[in-house]
């Protein structure tokens, strides 16, 4: 199984493993490929720029840090997710969020989301 992780899913497991759902830490365990979308890399160093968003070293070394330590796969954002997330159903009006459900349609992985929102899309969702 492919998994993607959801902006806050990524930071959890980083820094506060204990707020992942069990079925969400089973999902990482057993999956095959671990995805990191370019997507939640744009959005936590545009809030850690913004000051809403505290972490030990900048984005840069932080966020690279832990995508060697969990071994996780890089996803750019392609032409065909930008689309995708354009044809979406209005269900969820964060443009990060739209991004990785069509990257999670586009790579046929499931996306480890708490957002019930996200879930609303006919995409594979774990909690």
């Amino acid at each position: 199984m492919t998994c993607l992780l959801d902006t806050c899913t990524f930071i959890w497991l980083c820094a506060e493993p204990e707020r992942l759902s069990d079925r969400a830490r089973a999902a990482i365990d057993d999956a095959e490929r671990l995805l990191l979308s370019d997507a939640s890399t744009l959005e936590i160093t545009l809030k850690w720029q913004a000051g809403k968003l505290g972490l030990p070293d900048p984005p840069r070394r932080w966020i690279e840090a832990q995508v060697a330590t969990w071994s996780l796969e890089g996803r750019a954002i392609g032409r065909d997710d930008i689309y995708r997330a354009g044809e979406l159903p209005d269900h969820h009006r964060d443009p990060f969020d739209r991004l990785l459900v069509a990257a999670a349609l586009n790579t046929d992985a499931t996306l480890l989301t708490p957002d019930a929102a996200v879930r609303r899309y006919p995409v594979s969702t774990t909690w």
